[in-house]
This record gives C-alpha cells, sequence and structure tokens, in this order.
C-alpha cells in the first residue's frame, strides 16, 4: 500500500519550518550580559561578597565603556551600543544589590560588599548624571540612562539601610 501523495508534500514544509527556526535561533541576540568568563568568575566566587565586588567591577567596566562609547561615536550600530552598555551596567548593579538582600536575609557577614557597594554607587551616581546633563544625541538612550540612574540611586539608598541592618562585625574580647 502507498501513503498518499500529499504525505510528500509534508517533507518540503518540515524541511522549510525547520529552516526557518533555525535561522530565526541564529539572529537572536545574546541577551546575557555577561561575558563567559564572567560568568565563571560569578559562579566561581565562593562569598557573597566576593559575587559583590566583581559584580561592581563589571559594573564599572561597562560604565567606562558608556562613557568611551559616548565620545568615541561608530558609524554603525552607535545606539545600539550605548543602549547594551548601559543595559549591562544596569543588570550588574541589579544583580549587586540582589546578592546583598539575599545576604541580609541569610544573615550572611556581607559589610564589605555594602561598603563597596554605597562608595562605588556614590561614585557611578554623578558619572550618570553628567551624561543626562550634557549627553548628545541623547534621545537614542534616555530610557537606558534615566533607568541606570534610578537603579544606581536605588543600589546606593538600599545599601544604607542594608548598613543598619547588616550584623555587626564580630568583637574581639581582651582576656
Amino acid at each position: 500500500m502507498k501513503p498518499p501523495r500529499s504525505f510528500f508534500f509534508l517533507f518540503p514544509l518540515f524541511g522549510f519550518a525547520l529552516a526557518a527556526a533555525f535561522a530565526v535561533h541564529a539572529q537572536r541576540p545574546e541577551k546575557d550580559y555577561l561575558t563567559s568568563i564572567e560568568a565563571d568568575k560569578i559562579r566561581d566566587a565562593e562569598t557573597p561578597n566576593e559575587r559583590i565586588i566583581l559584580f561592581l567591577t563589571f559594573a564599572d567596566d561597562r560604565l567606562k565603556k558608556f562613557q568611551y562609547e559616548l565620545t568615541h561615536p561608530t558609524l554603525d550600530k552607535h545606539a545600539e551600543m550605548l543602549n547594551f552598555t548601559l543595559n549591562s551596567y544596569i543588570g550588574c548593579i541589579d544583580d549587586a544589590a540582589d546578592i546583598i538582600q539575599v545576604g541580609l536575609d541569610k544573615q550572611q557577614n556581607i559589610r564589605q560588599g555594602i561598603d563597596l557597594m554605597a562608595s562605588r554607587t556614590k561614585e557611578f551616581l554623578p558619572i550618570l548624571q553628567k551624561a543626562q546633563a550634557d549627553g548628545s544625541d541623547l534621545e537614542m538612550y534616555k530610557d537606558n540612562l534615566e533607568d541606570a540612574i534610578e537603579g544606581t540611586q536605588d543600589a546606593m539608598n538600599d545599601a544604607e539601610k542594608a548598613k543598619k541592618k547588616a550584623a555587626p562585625p564580630p568583637v574581639r574580647r581582651k582576656n
């Protein structure tokens, strides 16, 4: 018994659908804002303090790259690069803030990370505000810049609150 003729017409359709799916997958941009090396460093970090330090270092790198891109615009994909670096910066700050919150909930010793978050966000905020005040082509990245400023302010405020909530450092008693 022969299969119906319509059965053979499904093969080209199936092949076309499969090819289209691969093409869409290949064109999808990578949404992860950490490189594989950076992600490995985060995974390998043993303490929350180490993870916070790494995320703040990566945020600093993204902010420097953003500043560089502002002063040295590329001819193609300039707006995409500015927005990507701002989104990456926001992701790093948010992840560091999340680690602080989890560390507080678990009553871990994260004072070093909290102090670093408070000091670094105070450094980052004026840079972002300056970019907002005198940024050329601000419309290209305005929304992401506003999100970055808001996220930095929130992280700074959360770090100040966390300083009060964090367990005090151990006191050494003299015998």
